[in-house]
């Protein structure tokens, strides 16, 4: 998976009209993003036998399989690669589906450059993959140790008794923790922990994350560890010292 949001990162195109293909194509390589185009659906599905990249750029009007169905088979491959739908004007219903099948962002024809790279570049900060490897470690959070290998939460001097945590609870949490000072969103947290359904409601992760407070932090009422960022999602804050 990339790590940067332009060279390195990997972009499919898929596109019916020749002449916007090779139009988007220009546009997202001359910003920096490697780029696979297709004409079709099977293109892409024949990429994702082999590689997954980290941003499809989906047109809706396909032959054969519709849209709808090809965001769907990105999805089940891995729920860290980002989805925007491009359609006609016009198609106020598409963009209701589209969203609703797993799509991060939709945007209308006719593309404006400026706007595509920026798009672009905003999918893949939500849904790049966990920023720090964390297997093994043992990682202070309020008054909590939270170990990552163990799946469990100790006292902060690292003895007491275990509080085994969910797996949904131990992703969520991992994920925050791989992350610090990184504001994530609601709705990338739900993709995450949830196996990749990105339409997972926000009061779920809203609900899971005030549990995980109830148990790390010495306030749940006034967090030090997991901070809402308004308007985003929740950040951690690692202690100091």
């Amino acid at each position: 998976m990339a790590t940067s949001l332009n060279s390195t990162s990997h972009v499919a195109v898929v596109e019916a009209e020749a002449v916007q293909r090779a139009l988007l194509v220009t546009i997202l390589g001359s910003a920096g993003f490697r780029v696979s185009a297709f004409a079709d659906g099977a293109g892409l599905r024949a990429l994702l036998e082999h590689e997954l990249p980290d941003l499809v750029l989906l047109g809706l009007d396909l032959a054969g399989a519709d849209g709808l169905s090809h965001a769907r088979h990105v999805l089940g491959r891995g729920s860290h690669i980002g989805i925007i739908m491009v359609a006609a004007a016009g198609h106020a219903v598409e963009r209701v589906h589209g969203l609703n099948a797993g799509a991060d962002d939709y945007m209308v024809k006719p593309l404006k450059p400026r706007e595509l790279v920026a798009r672009v570049r905003s999918v893949l900060r939500r849904v790049r993959p966990l920023a720090t490897p964390i297997a093994g470690a043992r990682i202070a959070m309020g008054r909590r140790m939270f170990d990552v290998s163990a799946q469990v939460l100790l006292d902060a001097d690292g003895g007491g008794q275990a509080e085994y945590l969910s797996a949904d609870d131990f992703t969520l949490l991992r994920t925050l923790a791989a992350n610090p000072h990184r504001p994530l969103e609601r709705g990338w947290l739900a993709a995450v922990s949830r196996a990749g359904d990105r339409r997972a409601p926000g009061g779920v992760i809203g609900r899971r994350i005030a549990r995980l407070r109830r148990a790390i932090e010495q306030d749940p009422a006034r967090p030090l560890a997991i901070r809402t960022v308004r308007g985003v999602g929740y950040m951690f804050v690692p202690n100091r010292g």
